[in-house]
């Protein structure tokens, strides 16, 4: 078997023990005689699954009862259209922070039924930076703050993240569980499960109790978080194979110690990759060094031709999804907890072999 080093953006790696143990249950689940794809949400074989998923996700992050864990679908696209409907009445204005492509998208839905407040812009200046706290507008009556806290395209997240008044929402998409943060900080987190934590069609929710029964009356009862929240994400067939997969990884963090641990993975990986990236004028990050992402790292080369031969050379020798956005160009490696470090290495090594052939 050749197995790529998978630098996509998502959906993307994920940990080979995880496949492994899903192909060796695929076709029986603990017993069941069945794959966990064919059994009944309602069984108490799933019942099992989901319990163990939420359980792990609280364990792992540090959740206290004082917050929902959900699993829902839609990815974290729905989450956009879902918060403003949950969590700002009418006539109350929501402030969203834009540092990039996610952001821009959840603030595009947020006004189509309401105030919505850019309390800052990082569009003017490519979004190569995120914001001092000082440079935000906020607002002193916002039902919440909308954060991204990485951006998967631009390569740049929080080093700290702001301080509010009203409730803090992030979206973690694309560094969900890849450093530890204290979740008390936030009203809600919520995070596309493609990039790091399991498969796609799958959104992790976690949100406060008090925020859950703000929602208005007028809402549909599907989009309501309070629904999802009194059935245990289980009012309708959730996607169960993103929730076995995610309970999988969950296991395989414990096995490396938990987030503390897998964060100096992290750090250690894109500490390599931005050494390279820093070490000679051939290799440019557009990117504020204090804000840089650990998890999406972005560079340019001298010229586009360089950097199409660069990801084409790149996938003969094994590494794929290396192609910058379409919207922005350049190169992008995702490095999410999954992508090993053999990859970084591997990735590394053949910089430096581009370079001395190119430079």
């Amino acid at each position: 078997m050749t197995r790529v080093y998978n630098f996509n953006a998502g959906p993307a790696a994920l940990p080979l023990e995880v496949l492994t143990k899903a192909q060796s249950e695929l076709l029986d689940l603990s017993g069941s005689g069945m794959s966990v794809m064919e059994m009944s949400h309602r069984s108490k074989e799933f019942q099992s699954v989901v319990d163990e998923a939420e359980s792990k996700v609280r364990q792992l992050m540090g959740i206290s009862d004082n917050y929902k864990v959900l699993f829902l679908q839609g990815g974290a696209s729905l989450q956009f259209a879902m918060i403003p409907m949950n969590l700002r009445a009418q006539g109350q204005v929501a402030d969203y922070v834009d540092t990039g492509s996610w952001a821009s998208k959840a603030i595009k839905e947020a006004k189509l039924g309401g105030a919505a407040n850019v309390a800052w812009s990082g569009k003017e200046e490519n979004y190569v930076r995120m914001p001092l706290q000082s440079e935000m507008n906020l607002s002193s009556d916002a039902a919440y703050v909308h954060i991204c806290s990485n951006e998967t395209i631009g390569g740049i997240r929080y080093s700290a993240f702001p301080k509010t008044d009203a409730p803090l929402i992030a979206d973690m998409s694309s560094e969900i569980m890849s450093r530890v943060i204290d979740v008390n900080n936030f009203g809600m987190i919520y995070a596309g499960a493609q990039k790091n934590i399991g498969p796609s069609g799958l959104a992790l929710v976690i949100i406060r109790n008090d925020l859950i029964e703000r929602t208005p009356d007028t809402t549909p009862i599907f989009l309501r978080y309070k629904t999802h929240a009194d059935d245990g994400s289980l009012y309708n067939t959730p996607n169960t194979w993103g929730i076995y997969i995610l309970k999988l990884v969950m296991e395989w963090m414990e096995s490396l110690g938990g987030i503390a641990a897998v964060q100096k993975i992290n750090e250690a990986k894109a500490g390599a990759l931005y050494s390279t990236i820093d070490s000679s004028d051939f290799w440019r990050s557009p990117v504020n060094k204090a804000d840089r992402s650990i998890m999406n790292v972005v560079w340019r080369l001298p010229s586009e031709e360089l950097e199409t031969a660069f990801v084409s050379e790149a996938k003969k020798a094994g590494m794929i999804g290396l192609k910058g956005h379409r919207s922005v160009g350049g190169i992008r490696a995702s490095i999410y907890n999954a992508v090993p470090v053999a990859a970084i290495d591997a990735l590394v090594e053949f910089m430096n072999d581009f370079e001395k052939k190119n430079g």
